[in-house]
């Protein structure tokens, strides 16, 4: 009987603890269910919209060009006796760098000295003679026209005396034109005629081109619409113009616009302009290609969100707005301008809002979100 009633127990014991474990069971799995009915927040980054001063800039490929460029040329007829410079030298202005063979011009110029001291001569003589005349025509010993021609023979002599000195002038010219200097400081070329050969004076092709380098000025164009403003803003002081390189080994370097065109190129529809750099680094070199960047203004007040927000769409463009029960709303929006990464915006933001920069693929109006750090980094 005892052994009858410990059985009973053992097996109530068995029944309740089955219960039990299926009670607990049913609770987890329910628990479970209502865990996957609640949607999980999505991780984003965000960042805020600000308000800050923003530059009004126009943004154009530009070319390197020489300040000036000076194609050497002899202006004397003779034999290229000495290259005083190597290819690709910086030579400084009044520099020599050619010299000529000077000795047929020596001679020329001591025949013109020869010729001023007999016809000099013959002019002094010519001067007394016409005193003499002259004291003879008073006493009636001569007539008026034997004085005239002794006159005139003192006229010619002295005209002859101003040729020559002429003649030698000229011939001290020819002279020092037989040593070239340089009329610039720059970086001279190709050596295009070598010592030893005959040179003509002004022939076609130049004996070196030398380029000034410093300062140097850069040429791009814009479209023609922009030059209203570009002329507006410029009538009220500098425009400052920043030319950056393809690579990033330099700083862009900072200049000042200089010129503007007086016509619009008809077949592309843009306009020339050209700015100054001081390039007391050499960092531009005539004929590279830079980013060139002119700016108008500095526009006050700009609402600005960063540019990784933006998305484009079939309406249009439009952001992600953190709202702050922690769900997104997507909001259009009108674009002014893109700066890098800021954006400019016209209408559709408001400052201190928050808005998604990183994980708008996943997100719908309405996601919740877990804004967290930016994800960029990582």
């Amino acid at each position: 009987m005892a052994k009858r009633k410990k059985l009973f127990t053992i097996l109530a014991g068995l029944v309740g603890l089955v219960i039990v474990v299926g009670v607990v069971a049913q609770y987890n799995k329910e628990s479970r269910a209502a865990v996957q009915k609640t949607p999980a927040a999505i991780p984003v980054s965000a960042a805020q919209v600000v308000v800050k001063s923003m530059p009004v800039r126009l943004m154009a490929i530009g070319n390197v060009e020489p300040f000036t460029t000076v194609a050497i040329k002899t202006r004397v007829d003779g034999q290229l006796i000495s290259v005083k410079f190597k290819e690709g030298d910086e030579v400084r202005q009044g520099s020599v760098m050619f010299e000529i063979d000077p000795r047929p011009f020596a001679a020329g110029l001591k025949q013109a000295q020869a010729n001023l001291a007999k016809d000099r001569a013959l002019f002094d003589r010519a001067s007394e003679q016409e005193k003499r005349y002259k004291d003879l025509l008073t006493k009636n010993f001569i007539s008026p026209d034997a004085y005239e021609q002794v006159r005139t023979n003192t006229a010619t002599a002295a005209a002859t005396v101003s040729a020559d000195e002429a003649a030698i002038e000229n011939a001290k010219l020819s002279l020092e034109y037989c040593t070239i200097r340089s009329p610039v400081t720059g970086y001279a070329g190709r050596i295009q005629i070598q010592q030893g050969n005959l040179v003509k004076a002004n022939d076609t092709n130049p004996l070196v081109i030398v380029n000034q380098v410093v300062p140097i000025y850069t040429s791009f164009s814009v479209p023609e619409q922009n030059v209203s403003d570009i002329r507006k803003y410029q009538a009220d002081g500098e425009l400052k113009v920043q030319a950056a390189f393809t690579t990033a080994a330099h700083a862009p370097v900072t200049g000042k616009l200089s010129f503007i065109d007086n016509t619009a190129d008809m077949t592309t529809g843009t306009i020339k302009l050209k700015a100054e750099f001081p390039n007391t680094d050499k960092a531009l070199w005539p004929g590279q290609f830079v980013n060139v960047v002119l700016t108008l203004y500095e526009q006050k007040d700009a609402v600005v969100a960063p540019s990784a927000a933006i998305q484009n769409g079939p309406a249009g463009q439009y952001v992600y707005v953190v709202k702050p029960d922690q769900t997104v709303e997507m909001r259009a929006i009108k674009i002014a301008r893109a700066e890098g990464d800021d954006t400019v915006v016209a209408n559709g933001l408001q400052p201190g809002e928050q808005v998604v920069i990183v994980g708008q693929l996943r997100l719908a109006p309405g996601t919740k979100v877990n804004v967290g750090k930016d994800l960029r980094a990582s």
